[in-house]
């Protein structure tokens, strides 16, 4: 299967392995995060995984890495668990043996595309919802 996408509820572990639902209550896995379908001013990065995607990707399938933050079940969390403010974007295709996504701490993630950093930390409710979901944040360096 190619990237996300259907209007399924994203599943995972701790890792953020995403998944649908077949329709009949069984998990497809998604292999990779979406692709953005364009590289314009409409790019946001999730502020905990820094996965990028446009506005309606997080909006339409939410985040692969973090389907706990339900970004494709309630809106607003697109706009609270995302940024448009983000620096560089790099691309992975095998996040565990690249030395980069390892630096980047993004090694544990599905392929995709990702920033390099952003500024912003994720909401301190949505910080709860991670530690409720036993899921690492780390809040970005200043």
């Amino acid at each position: 299967m190619k990237g996300g996408g259907g209007s399924g509820r994203r599943g995972g572990g701790e890792y953020g392995r995403g998944g649908r639902d077949d329709g009949d209550g069984d998990r497809i896995m998604s292999q990779f995060a979406q692709i953005p379908t364009s590289f314009g001013h409409e790019l946001r990065a999730c502020l905990r995984c820094r996965l990028v995607k446009t506005y309606d990707q997080f909006r339409e399938s939410g985040c692969e890495n973090c389907p706990f933050l339900e970004m494709d079940k309630e809106h607003d969390n697109v706009a609270n668990c995302t940024t448009p403010n983000f620096t560089g974007i790099i691309s992975v295709t095998d996040p565990s043996r690249s030395w980069a996504a390892r630096w980047l701490r993004i090694g544990r993630f599905i392929p995709g595309c990702y920033t390099l950093a952003v500024s912003e930390e994720l909401p301190e409710e949505y910080q709860t919802v991670c530690a409720d979901n036993n899921v690492q944040y780390v809040p970005p360096k200043r």
